[in-house]
């Protein structure tokens, strides 16, 4: 059967993707940059995104869960993957299986390991404020990590992407941890705690929403690039007389004889209803206005000022992460992760 084409898609910017990787590299000072795949590259594709920052330079990943460890494979032989959940009972067949190691996140986990993992290297989580996962720092310096080959232990921090006294807090938390718990590498830096500095940095930072178009503080702004396009085709172009109105409950009306085009796109593809009102599109240069409700798999827009816009063309979503998020309420993290499966994915 001929694959057939989706009338979504995202264009995702490789070169982006890339400065972003490296400009997070350059603040994290002597740190070795990583980064973060769960949630299959934030919804990128995951192989994708390997394959890209491998070619620049990444060396180390981070996925959720051994399903998502699972689908990278194989790896490139200097390539390094831990899965940040850990590992249940169920796990451990593929936990010997794959070339990854398990974030440890409990003493059952570490029992665990003990005595299955064949002696292999592993790495810890130490919770330092989150109370989500990790062990208490007074059972990792209290024996309970005794004789683990640790590569890297791990903390993570709780509100970087705010001014809170608790960062600092768990700075210098996890610094005593350091002094107490022999390890390969020290890793503290999500995306946030690399924008405050080399400080935060340690041996080895692991940024998640930045690498893909997201800032999370200030000091990002102007830096991070955009990686994310969403585009969808326009399905039909109509002439909205002066009075009728667009879409469910009738929220909108034209002033005026208005041209719409309405496109392959809504909120089951994470196109959320908070854009109406303030969401947009273009095509080229120019600007089109989100009109009505977004619903299901339809939107529509004023292509008024596009008279030659036609059936079967392709409209540029408006989805600066940011912006979009200041304007909706809703987090970078929804925003990027939401984009569901119908749109095709492609690497530009």
């Amino acid at each position: 059967m001929m694959p057939v084409p989706s009338p979504l898609r995202l264009r995702l910017d490789s070169s982006a993707l890339v400065a972003n990787w490296r400009w997070l590299r350059a603040k994290g000072g002597a740190a070795i940059c990583g980064a973060a795949l769960k949630a299959d590259g934030y919804g990128l594709g995951a192989s994708g995104v390997m394959r890209h920052l491998v070619a620049a330079g990444c060396r180390d990943f981070f996925v959720s869960n051994w399903a998502e460890a699972a689908a990278l494979m194989p790896l490139a032989a200097d390539v390094s993957l831990s899965v940040l959940h850990g590992v249940s009972d169920s796990d451990m067949a593929a936990a010997r299986a794959l070339p990854v190691r398990p974030v440890l996140c409990s003493v059952d986990q570490v029992a665990r390991w003990r005595a299955g993992g064949d002696g292999r290297p592993c790495d810890v989580m130490v919770d330092t404020g989150m109370n989500r996962l990790g062990l208490r720092p007074d059972e990792a310096m209290g024996g309970a990590l005794d004789g683990l080959a640790i590569d890297t232990l791990l903390s993570h921090l709780v509100s970087a992407d705010e001014e809170s006294d608790l960062t600092a807090r768990q700075l210098a938390a996890f610094h005593r941890l350091r002094a107490a718990i022999p390890a390969r590498r020290y890793s503290l830096s999500n995306s946030a705690g690399v924008c405050l500095g080399a400080d935060y940095g340690f041996d080895l930072t692991r940024p998640g929403i930045a690498l893909y178009g997201g800032v999370p503080r200030a000091e990002a702004a102007g830096q991070i690039r955009q990686v994310v396009f969403p585009e969808g085709r326009v399905l039909q172009l109509r002439t909205v007389p002066a009075g009728e109105t667009v879409g469910y409950g009738a929220s909108w009306a034209a002033r005026s004889d208005v041209r719409v085009a309405v496109v392959n796109m809504g909120y089951a593809d994470g196109y959320l209803r908070c854009h109406a009102g303030s969401g947009g599109a273009r095509w080229g240069d120019i600007c089109l206005p989100l009109i009505g409700r977004v619903s299901m798999d339809l939107i529509a827009f004023d292509a008024s000022a596009a008279p030659g816009l036609a059936e079967g063309d392709w409209l540029a979503v408006d989805y600066d992460l940011p912006g979009t998020a200041a304007k909706s309420g809703l987090s970078q993290y929804e925003l990027l992760t939401g984009l569901g499966a119908r749109f095709d994915r492609q690497w530009i």
